[in-house]
């Protein structure tokens, strides 16, 4: 793919930085899958990551599709999923090609709600589901019954629940919501309680006055106060709508995507599109829950580096000190290291994402695939660690980061299309 017309690099990442600066992600309201994304038919599951098949995908991966497929009705039990991917019956596709993010395993089927965030500044539109919540959960690769009863208490509860008090809200300025939360603290990968505080805070009201069945509040109010990290979806899908307004601008350097789905590592960037850029994921480094050891964990896995992507996350280290500790990296001033190192490979701060700990400093926005492979520093990304077996669930924390070779494939390719 040549590159047209010619342009200046440093222009065309100077304006792409601009249009994500310049986005105003809302979130609009909450609808089934197959309502709103495309080609959504029977038998299509979304992942998290970039493109894979079956007979590569890691064991939370397939344990999470097996129960899927379940809590679509379209097998009876384990065996028949499993004969249903045999015969080649199913189809998966990367979220992102979707215009959506899913954590972890990501999973999206048709008839999944979905969080709707429009950006107000250039009209586009991103999607993820509803945060099931802690404990055993499908998006580490659980599967059982109470899992399924879960999924379907989001689908036929609380996710029309959410719809009307959104509807009723008229939308949620997201940019307003996650410069606060990081104000407050929230690094908005690891650490989400100020973000789902003041979410659940504009919510409440509209759910009250919208509730069709208000039998169902307490447990919906339940539901949003019980996992502080409800807003970890939130802020993925905010990114994601900010930084689909850079794809596609011509001689664009800058990443528009990162994400890893438990076997590969992918990213793309804003002049090539859809495009991506693969190499083997790596294991991540951290602390671990009792009993368990980095002889447990599972290669990295999801989407929610879109939030390091646009600055947040491990970018954003130093407005966290409590998530430095709690992946194991230490305190306030090796924090602080880590963003500062991010600065060396991006080439703005954000005018509206704000570090209180760095005097008020932007976060570091805007990765330059060359100065990735000038400089040999790759992105760090905050995460939480799976077990390599189904079922398990998150075993610890702890910080991963990208592979080299995704940077250098995608500027061998970039600079093929730049001379083509």
């Amino acid at each position: 793919m040549a590159i047209t017309p010619p342009v200046s690099i440093d222009a065309a990442n100077a304006q792409a930085l601009e249009r994500v600066f310049a986005s105003r992600p809302f979130l609009m309201g909450v609808s089934p899958a197959r309502e709103v994304l495309p080609g959504m038919e029977k038998h299509t599951v979304l992942h998290a990551g970039p493109p894979l098949e079956w007979d590569v995908m890691c064991g939370p991966l397939r344990g999470a599709i097996l129960g899927v497929l379940q809590y679509e009705g379209w097998a009876a039990d384990e065996t028949a999923a499993q004969a249903l991917i045999d015969a080649g019956e199913i189809t998966f596709r990367p979220c992102h090609s979707a215009n959506a993010v899913g954590p972890m395993t990501g999973l999206i089927t048709p008839s999944m709600p979905l969080m709707v965030v429009e950006n107000r500044e250039f009209g586009n539109r991103a999607y993820t589901t509803l945060n099931e919540g802690l404990g055993k959960v499908l998006r580490f690769g659980a599967n059982d019954a109470s899992v399924l009863r879960r999924l379907k208490w989001l689908q036929e509860v609380a996710g029309p629940a959410l719809d009307a008090a959104l509807q009723r809200s008229e939308g949620l300025d997201l940019r307003v919501m996650m410069a606060q939360a990081l104000l407050m603290g929230d690094e908005m990968h690891q650490r989400n309680v100020a973000g789902t505080s003041l979410i659940v805070r504009a919510l409440i009201p509209h759910l009250v006055r919208a509730a069709s069945a208000p039998e169902h509040l307490a447990d919906i109010t339940d539901y949003l106060t019980g996992n502080d990290q409800f807003f970890l979806n939130v802020a993925m899908v905010a990114a994601k709508a900010t930084m689909d307004a850079a794809a596609g601008i011509p001689g664009c350097t800058l990443v528009t995507a990162m994400a890893r789905n438990g076997t590969d590592f992918g990213v793309r960037i804003g002049a090539l599109g859809d495009q991506w850029f693969t190499a083997p994921v790596q294991m991540p480094k951290g602390l671990y829950f009792p009993g368990f050891t980095a002889a447990d964990a599972n290669p990295d896995i999801g989407d929610s580096a879109i939030v390091e992507t646009l600055g947040l996350g491990a970018f954003a280290m130093a407005a966290s000190p409590a998530v430095a500790q709690f992946v194991g990296v230490g305190g306030l001033s090796q924090a602080r290291r880590y963003t500062a190192e991010m600065e060396e490979i991006t080439i703005g701060q954000s005018p509206h994402l704000l570090l209180a700990t760095l005097d008020n400093q932007g976060v570091p926005s805007g990765i330059d695939i060359r100065q990735v492979v000038e400089t040999g520093i790759v992105p760090w990304i905050n995460t939480g660690i799976a077990h390599r077996q189904a079922g398990i669930g998150q075993i610890g924390a702890g910080v991963v980061q990208a592979p080299m070779d995704c940077f250098v494939r995608a500027l061998e390719a970039f600079a093929e299309a730049w001379n083509a």
